[in-house]
């Protein structure tokens, strides 16, 4: 870093005070590239600042401490919208899940630190990468609060990177972004590892481009005409009630309109429609009506099983159809509290859940015999379509239209409607198949199997419903061919590095310290 030396600057560099503060707001930086700011050419570029702090720490201990804090500043910032339901509880989790990028940081000080030369500048352009992946990997985990804010997501709406992500998913676009921020880093610290610094750069570069001219794409199939009923926030105590009249009104003026199937957002329907059989007969008349299946989604206590549950549910002419996916994933301290004997406490100070919901078994593909063809949907609800593994492994079992029912209501005037919503470009981009965004509250929109915006979408303060042609698509993407090989063979290169550091720290106890010169 050049200015380390320069006078004035060298207290504020060196006070293990300030540069905690640095570490948290370098760390923050990489949440413009989000929505809603949506400043996806930010990504190219925000990790600098936080990489040049952490290689100029004085101790690896220093550089894990950084890495920590600015871990924790990221998730802060990507999770901000949080705040109102979690209060502080939000600090103590961003601090425990910072913990993740320690070793991330002793990792960039071991490889960018000092003045690196060509061999440790080139294994840094791989290894920095390879270990932001696993801390991604790491916080996935549903019980660690899930995948929400990756890094590669940042870049839904940038045509190359959804190429790449239809080879290596959000992990493979995510690989890059930091590579291309590790040499950039290099660039500005460390003369001699300039060469190797420009040669990665340039190395992405016809990476993506080659990507970009030679991988396949997907073939068209025809289409589906799909309606989206988004009644907007409806508060007061009958609300559910006023919530399940007013979608019924917004989809009975879709009578006419030749649609195959009709798409309602999570906890459209408040009640079971085994307790609450009038509920099913209006559905089923509202089917009619229109010519399609209506998927709607109960949050409710089930009458055959013990506990609440949120399901996808398809209802026909007749009633529903038998076609049910329960949620399997469920939002930490949203639906569930984990280990609630421990962290019950929480409910006392924000909106955490007081009773926990229950999981599904299995992933479901459902069938509507009603459309040309026998079309396959595969039905995911809310933070489910943050999981890369969900939606290729639905594509996997033969769905062709992937549907996604959500609901932001608490965090409606935030930037989580927006980033929630740039998921289905994502997703769709990743399989091949085109994903519809239904939100009961929230922003609604569609996208085309590249991970193109269909139509216009629905935005926060709309109460109504949008006919969409959606384009189907034919083929298996490579993404869904070959799955995570990103995240393995990031895998494999830190291992491979942890077990030369071990083999180099053998030799060095075996020789002893070495003499000084002279």
């Amino acid at each position: 870093m050049p200015m380390v030396s320069t006078g004035r600057w060298q207290p504020v560099l060196t006070s293990p005070r300030w540069r905690a503060v640095a570490a948290v707001l370098a760390g923050a930086l990489p949440a413009l590239a989000f929505p809603e700011p949506s400043l996806w050419w930010l990504a190219y570029g925000a990790l600098v600042p936080w990489l040049l702090l952490v290689r100029s720490a004085t101790s690896a201990r220093r550089a894990a401490v950084e890495g920590w804090l600015g871990g924790a500043g990221f998730l802060l910032a990507v999770h901000h919208w949080l705040l109102p339901s979690l209060h502080v509880f939000i600090l103590v989790l961003a601090a425990l899940l910072g913990l993740l990028w320690a070793p991330w940081g002793v990792l960039v000080r071991r490889l960018l630190g000092a003045s690196p030369g060509p061999g440790r500048t080139a294994a840094a352009l791989v290894l920095v990468p390879a270990g932001w992946l696993m801390v991604e990997l790491v916080r996935s985990w549903e019980y660690l609060g899930g995948p929400w804010g990756l890094l590669g997501a940042s870049q839904w709406q940038v045509p190359p990177a959804l190429r790449l992500a239809s080879v290596g998913g959000v992990w493979l676009v995510g690989f890059v972004l930091v590579a291309v921020n590790t040499a950039l880093a290099a660039l500005l610290s460390a003369p001699r590892a300039r060469p190797a610094a420009a040669a990665g750069l340039l190395a992405c570069a016809v990476a993506v481009t080659g990507v970009w001219a030679w991988a396949p794409r997907p073939q068209p199939a025809g289409s589906v005409r799909v309606a989206l009923v988004q009644p907007g926030v409806i508060e007061g105590a009958d609300s559910v009630q006023r919530r399940f009249d007013r979608e019924e009104q917004l989809t009975r003026e879709l009578a006419g309109r030749d649609v195959e199937l009709v798409v309602w957002g999570e906890s459209s329907v408040g009640q079971d429609l085994a307790h609450r059989p009038d509920l099913g007969r209006r559905l089923a008349a509202l089917s009619r009506t229109v010519g399609a299946e209506v998927l709607v989604n109960v949050d409710a206590r089930r009458s055959d099983r013990p506990g609440i549950f949120k399901s996808s549910v398809l209802v026909g002419p007749d009633g529903p159809t038998g076609n049910r996916y329960d949620k399997m994933r469920l939002v930490p301290f949203g639906e569930y509290v984990p280990a609630r004997s421990v962290l019950g406490w929480a409910t006392s100070v924000g909106k955490a859940a007081g009773e926990d919901r229950r999981r599904g078994d299995a992933q479901v593909v459902m069938r509507l015999p009603g459309t040309a063809g026998e079309l396959r949907v595969g039905p995911l609800v809310c933070f489910e379509s943050a999981f890369p593994d969900m939606s290729r492994h639905l594509v996997g079992d033969g769905a062709q239209l992937l549907v996604a029912q959500s609901a932001t209501s608490t965090f409606q005037h935030s930037w989580a409607p927006a980033q929630h919503a740039s998921l289905a470009a994502l997703r769709a981009a990743e399989t091949w198949r085109p994903m519809v965004h239904a939100t009961l509250t929230g922003e609604s929109t569609v996208a085309d199997a590249r991970g193109r915006t269909v139509g216009r979408r629905l935005g926060t303060d709309a109460s109504a419903s949008a006919v969409y042609d959606v384009p189907l698509a034919r083929g298996t993407s490579p993404y869904v061919r070959s799955g995570d090989w990103a995240v393995y063979g990031s895998l494999a290169a830190l291992a491979v590095f942890c077990a030369a550091e071990g083999v180099r720290l053998a030799r060095r106890r075996v020789s002893g310290p070495v003499p000084p010169r002279g």
